[in-house]
């Protein structure tokens, strides 16, 4: 069968290559791909930023987004039904967090990940897999399913925030989300579903797919070719909450200044390593402190929150029809994986198709 793969820590193209049919063993099901979604951490392991290989193999097969269908009965998974992995794998040293199903907050780090540390991914053609570790899918989100990954980074995020501010009374009204790419647009749509007026500030300007999409939702996009950073409460009132989605090693630092009172930040990107910033540490320490702030980070997310993601696809869908169909900007072949990894101005979300 085929799977894309890569040598880990290696600059070079993907190569398709025969892998044998997996076997299923004590108790794992058996899964047929439909599809794959391709995200920033699988084009930096392409460009051999990192990514590591199954003990005794010298490749990876790639992908972490996933979406198929059973073929083989398991224990809450029946042949036939539609399903997506959830992505971490507990540490052998069985930590406190990975043994009570909070894999997400491993303690010792040393937890696998599929398609990028230590197991390979959800590129090919069959994988097999441990039923505890699959999340069903109803048949009629197929076309938007392959977001739940994504999607269950956000619906983390936004449950950590609401549990963090149980410290104070809090009654949030105003959003911030900043970055419009997936996981942006992701966390435009689940804190429009929840009622909170949004606003999403990104670098393009108005006029692309993001923000009509955010527009659809009832969010507003500012566009920093418009609008500074700094002058947005000025034009939207204080700011309770911010999500960052950039990955700008800047921008985390400017949003401590235009959050409000009692307000909290919560960073999912990750900045490029070597970048040196000139910044008023005391400003930002005086904001922090003086005013009640908080900055958090968030990176994966456990079964759970994959749970609460399907719900939210479908109060998605019911909602706004098309806004997350719309985000899927290419579908690519198997075949022609390696264009699905190199990025198009106009893309959004890629799947490559099994």
């Amino acid at each position: 069968m085929k799977a894309v793969a890569v040598y880990p820590r290696k600059q070079g193209p993907v190569h398709l290559r025969e892998v044998k049919k997996p076997i299923p063993t004590n108790g794992e099901v058996i899964i047929r791909a439909l599809e794959v979604g391709v995200c920033g951490t699988d084009r930096e392991i392409v460009n051999g930023l990192y990514g590591d290989a199954p003990y005794g193999s010298d490749f990876l097969i790639l992908g972490h987004e996933s979406l198929g269908i059973a073929e083989s009965d398991g224990v809450d998974v029946k042949k036939g039904d539609m399903v997506v992995a959830t992505v971490r794998r507990p540490c052998p040293e069985h930590c406190l967090n990975c043994t009570r199903g909070e894999i997400d907050m491993c303690l010792t780090g040393n937890y696998r990940e599929k398609g990028i540390k230590g197991l390979h991914g959800f590129m090919t053609e069959y994988y097999t897999e441990d039923p505890k570790y699959l999340v069903r899918v109803p048949h009629d989100l197929r076309h938007v399913a392959i977001l739940l990954e994504p999607l269950s980074v956000v619906e983390k995020v936004i449950e950590q925030i609401f549990k963090i501010q149980k410290r104070l009374a809090w009654e949030p009204r105003t959003a911030l989300v900043l970055g419009a790419g997936p996981i942006g647009l992701l966390s435009t749509f689940v804190l429009r579903d929840i009622g909170i007026a949004t606003y999403t500030f990104a670098r393009s300007p108005s006029g692309r797919l993001n923000d009509r999409l955010l527009e659809e939702s009832g969010a507003h996009y500012l566009s920093a070719t418009d609008t500074p950073l700094s002058y947005i409460p000025s034009k939207v009132g204080q700011i309770d909450l911010i999500v960052e989605a950039t990955g700008s090693a800047s921008l985390p630092f400017e949003a401590i200044g235009v959050l409000g009172i009692n307000g909290i930040i919560a960073l999912t990107g990750i900045a490029g390593q070597g970048r040196i910033l000139e910044i008023d540490t005391s400003c930002i320490n005086l904001k922090i402190v003086l005013e009640n702030k908080l900055v958090f980070g968030s990176v994966n997310a456990n079964k759970s929150h994959f749970e609460t993601g399907v719900r939210r696809l479908k109060s998605i869908e019911e909602r706004w029809p098309g806004v997350l169909r719309n985000m899927i900007t290419r579908r690519v072949p198997i075949q022609r994986s390696q264009e699905a990894l190199e990025k198009g101005d106009s893309d959004m979300k890629v799947v490559i198709e099994v």
